[in-house]
């Protein structure tokens, strides 16, 4: 029981005092960042799933 006492104090005092935290700006720009490359992404495999959609019923008609 003392290891686990040990462990949680050693832990919290390293979650408070040790580790630095983003600021709200840093966050919000990482989370920006996050976002305009998800949305960038998920463009590009919307028109290359378009691309290969068209290329397909194409190719299907042709034979």
């Amino acid at each position: 029981m003392e290891k686990l006492t040990l462990y949680l104090k050693e832990s919290y005092h390293e979650l408070v005092k040790n580790v630095s935290w983003p600021t709200a700006a840093q966050l919000q720009e990482s989370t920006m960042v996050v976002l305009v490359t998800a949305g960038i992404l998920a463009l590009i495999i919307f028109l290359m799933d378009a691309f290969c959609s068209v290329f397909f019923k194409y190719l299907y008609n042709i034979w």
